[in-house]
């Protein structure tokens, strides 16, 4: 049986200030670094096989928290990098809600294409599951961590479960630092093993995708 664990990055200053990152390259900041070691030992105690992380500093840097427990090398795959965010990458939401009015109301009612050069729902599952797939058959029957972003991440999971839009719409956002694991055998393929697993910690600020 193969296991996949879809695990969020840690904390950036623009998670907590609710500014849209996207693809931009944003750092952890102290807080997201913390998290990332702190969380570090609980992925390590399931014994992984393999890490793959998004090439965006934010997501390799938390993989790397896990590589210098476990030993293990980092591939990194532009794959896993976020929701390419248009010409919202770098606005407050507050900002996006007032200069992109009509986008920013299909965005909030679940669109999956809401214009504003956005990432469809449609390309962001195809490339994140794309990602998670060969992430898996590169190590049959093994444990493989996959370190990358919350929106990549529910659309990602979504596209191995065969699951629409509407039904991930009602499935939490993965805080940082957490994961999601599922698990795939020949006979029941990909299954939904946990979500949004990780240490209990104060609330990081908004979820800006």
């Amino acid at each position: 049986m193969t296991r996949l664990i879809v695990w969020r990055h840690g904390n950036t200053d623009w998670n907590a200030t609710g500014r849209v990152q996207g693809q931009t390259d944003v750092p952890l900041n102290d807080l997201g670094r913390e998290q990332a070691r702190a969380t570090a030992p609980l992925l390590a105690a399931l014994r992984p096989d393999a890490i793959i992380a998004s090439d965006l500093r934010r997501a390799a840097d938390t993989a790397a928290a896990l590589a210098a427990v476990t030993g293990l090398p980092v591939r990194t795959d532009p794959r896993l990098r976020e929701r390419y965010f248009g010409h919202w990458q770098g606005l407050a939401l507050t900002e996006v809600a007032e200069h992109h009015p009509e986008e920013h109301a299909r965005w909030r009612a679940g669109d999956p294409d809401p214009g504003a050069g956005i990432e469809t729902l449609d390309d962001l599952g195809k490339r994140l599951g794309a990602a998670l797939q060969d992430a898996a058959d590169a190590v049959p029957g093994g444990t493989i961590v996959v370190t990358t972003h919350g929106g990549g991440a529910r659309q990602g999971v979504g596209q191995l479960l065969g699951w629409d839009h509407d039904v991930l719409r009602t499935v939490g956002a993965l805080q940082n630092c957490h994961w999601t694991e599922l698990r795939h055998d020949p006979v029941r393929g990909w299954h939904l093993r946990a979500h949004n697993v990780g240490l209990l910690a104060a609330p990081t600020g908004t979820d800006a995708p």
